[in-house]
């Protein structure tokens, strides 16, 4: 599963981790995460979200 970095802040969502913080269980793709999901760091929109190039 592709990780996601937050273009405003940096934060790395990985799916492997998920984010617990908020209740994202480990192993949901970015995809898959609520339409109104933010930043745990800035609080920024899923919108603010772009593939990592690895």
């Amino acid at each position: 599963m592709e990780k996601y970095e937050c273009t405003v802040c940096g934060y790395i969502y990985d799916p492997e981790v998920g984010d617990e913080d908020t209740g994202i269980a480990p192993g949901t793709s970015f995809n898959d995460l609520p339409d109104d999901w933010e930043c745990p760091l800035c609080g920024s929109p899923k919108e603010d979200f772009e593939p990592v190039e690895e």
